[in-house]
């Protein structure tokens, strides 16, 4: 690890450089998140002077602006590797490195976490101090607020840095919050404070009432009275580029011995003059050259997520009655034109799937149609919703789950395996997948005129099967694609479907392939006719194999006494599945067509 703890202030400020072209230079080759990363490093810079991260907990929210964390931690050497398969992660992970102190890869998590430490450390005796670090974005989620309300309440020593870099001070008292912010960071005002405080213990009550009144008053014109208010001392907004500043405020904060948040100010894409600035392209990007900023990518396909977007727009033009939602993903679902274009129907409400699945019930009440359109990794995050504000009250809530299978550089944070198995144990909810530009449309057509609630699930990227002429979607039909010479059954379900028939070229029987279409409910009256001819059944999904699709089979074998089918599935085992490219994912895990293939053959002998 890289000892800070004696660096000068110069040497420090040369090493944020020195990372700053670290990270510029292995995610314009590998992709990743760049510019809240790049604005973050001088915060971690003085983090890891500080702090002792070695004992004290350091707790990235998200993670995705760790990187400065990962260098400064045994990992200088391996950085090329960042988000590659067998490489670093993108995010913290303890299996990695010792100074990774959790895992994550979702939101508004970190301060829950620091409180969880504190109070381990605090039942332990030791003298560690947890360090939460989150960005602006995530303190849009409840859960946020849940940790905040307990922590003003327990006192316990936190110090958590928040990174700002999307909110600003208004013009009108900006010089006033930036005077006031450095002399309430400083040590002065703190011991002053401290010292008044225990004098007004003595006083009586009418002297310490106007004491407490004008310093609310002095707090009314800074950012921090929220804070405050819930218990916690409140330090801001500060400099987040000023590493001797932010070293003089974070000693601050850890001699307190009492929760306290750091406002700090900084500058996305800070240090790349093409990234600065909130610039939502720069967030997460894949490969780019460094002198123009253009991608490296190259055009492909069509992506699923296009194909929904410019659906849903045109069906928002003819049908007024179209609403929909997204939480903090408005670009990556496919929302951004359908918002721009009808604002006042169409809502990003940030980091809140929770809210965002809750809101859609009343509408769908009120005789709206909700498109709700979430990530299936972060619908998670909405599952007592689903069950409780939706499904309970048989709402026609449509779930559109994008990035629905492996999601390739992100992770086992991101991959989207499990919706079909959480979704599938609800009463009232209906689970249906496109297959190909054609099939989406007709998928997204049956859920607007759906009266229930309903779930579709696309792929991150493009489809794998062929666009094709098919039937409407009808309720609980599968669409048999094809008839075989053998004994053979292929199940697709979504993007299955096109591994399904990619897999069906390569041996030298024919199979059948079946488009199931539906997985709740399933079309019993086709797979009873085609269990007659077909016994040997082979599953295919981009999902997990407990509680998915070949589970749903089993159920109807079993509950229909098909006892001569043999069923093999290719969806996923019990285990969290790594970052990496997409392709060199499916080989580890023996899913690509190829090595299907070769299975079903050496099955067969």
């Amino acid at each position: 690890m890289t000892d800070i703890s004696t660096y000068s202030i110069d040497e420090l400020k040369t090493l944020a450089e020195e990372i700053r072209e670290k990270i510029l230079s292995t995610v314009s080759k590998n992709g990743g998140h760049l510019s809240s990363t790049m604005g973050a490093v001088d915060l971690i810079v003085a983090m890891h002077k500080v702090f002792d991260v070695s004992k004290d907990p350091f707790i990235f929210d998200v993670s995705h602006q760790a990187y400065a964390h990962k260098l400064l931690t045994d990992r200088w050497d391996r950085f090329d590797t960042l988000r590659q398969f067998g490489g670093l992660s993108g995010y913290t992970k303890p299996s990695e490195s010792k100074y990774d102190y959790y895992v994550a890869g979702h939101s508004s998590t970190s301060i829950s976490l620091a409180v969880g430490a504190a109070k381990a450390i605090a039942l332990k005796g030791e003298d560690r101090i947890p360090v939460a670090f989150i960005g602006d974005g995530s303190m849009s989620a409840g859960m946020v607020y849940e940790a905040l309300n307990e922590l003003g309440d327990r006192k316990y020593p936190v110090v958590i840095v928040l990174n700002d870099n999307e909110m600003s001070i208004a013009k009108p008292i900006g010089a006033i919050s930036k005077l006031l912010s450095q002399t309430m960071a400083g040590s002065f005002y703190q011991k002053f404070k401290g010292k008044v405080e225990k004098v007004l213990d003595h006083f009586p009550e009418s002297a310490t009432y106007m004491a407490k009144r004008f310093e609310e008053s002095f707090r009314l014109i800074t950012p921090g009275i929220l804070f405050q208010e819930m218990g916690i001392e409140y330090i801001g907004p500060v400099d987040g580029h000023n590493i001797e500043s932010l070293i003089d405020t974070m000693e601050v904060a850890k001699a307190f011995g009492k929760p306290v948040i750091i406002h700090a100010q900084t500058t996305k894409g800070k240090g790349y003059e093409i990234a600065e600035g909130t610039k939502e392209h720069w967030h997460g990007v894949s490969a780019f050259d460094l002198k123009t900023g253009e991608s490296a990518k190259k055009s492909g396909p069509k992506s699923a997520t296009a194909i929904f977007s410019e659906t849903l727009l045109a069906m928002a033009e003819e049908d007024k009655k179209i609403v929909g939602v997204t939480a903090a993903m408005p670009s990556g679902t496919g929302m951004s034109a359908v918002i721009e274009k009808y604002p006042e129907r169409f809502w990003d409400v940030a980091i809140a799937e929770q809210h965002a699945v809750a809101s859609m019930g009343p509408l769908a009440k009120e005789g709206f149609k909700p498109f709700c359109t979430i990530y299936s990794t972060f619908l998670q995050r909405g599952y007592d919703q689903v069950i409780h504000d939706i499904a309970l009250m048989d709402l026609g809530v449509v779930f559109a789950l994008d990035r629905a299978g492996i999601v390739g550089e992100d992770g086992e944070t991101h991959q989207g395996v499990f919706d079909i198995s959480f979704l599938r144990a609800i009463p009232n909810m209906t689970l249906f997948a496109p297959c190909n530009e054609t099939t989406m449309k007709h998928a997204m057509a049956f859920a607007k005129a759906y009266e229930h609630p309903c779930a579709f699930r696309y792929p991150r990227g493009a489809f794998m099967a062929d666009d094709c002429h098919a039937p409407v979607f009808e309720l609980g039909k599968a669409d048999l694609l094809q008839e075989g010479d053998s004994d053979m059954l292929f199940i697709g379900y979504g993007n299955g479907v096109g591994r399904a028939q990619k897999t069906a070229v390569l041996l030298e029987k024919t199979p059948a392939v079946l488009d199931l279409r539906f997985v709740k409910p399933l079309d019993e009256e086709m797979l009873t006719r085609l269990g007659k001819h077909y016994k040997k059944w082979f599953i295919f999904s981009d999902s997990a194999k407990q509680g998915g699709v070949g589970s749903a089979l089993l159920e109807f074998l079993s509950q229909n006494d098909m006892q001569d089918i043999v069923l093999t599935s290719f969806e996923y085992d019990d285990a969290f599945i790594t970052h990496g490219n997409t392709k060199l994912v499916e080989e580890s895990l023996g899913i690509l067509p190829e090595q299907i293939a070769k299975t079903i053959r050496e099955n067969q002998k």
